[in-house]
């Protein structure tokens, strides 16, 4: 995998934490929504290892 699509997926990464930290900021988070989100981070975050 080249250094753009790690970089890709880093951007991706680091855009769903700052999508949680939102969330969770709210007076009445979604859990499903931070559910979801968590899900599509850690699926990045095993691509990136395997990167």
């Amino acid at each position: 995998m080249d250094n753009t699509h790690l970089a890709a997926l880093q951007a991706k990464h680091a855009g769903l934490e700052a999508l949680i930290v939102s969330e969770l900021q709210r007076p009445h988070p979604d859990d499903t929504t931070v559910a979801s989100l968590k899900k599509q981070k850690l699926r990045l975050k095993d691509e990136m290892a395997r990167a």
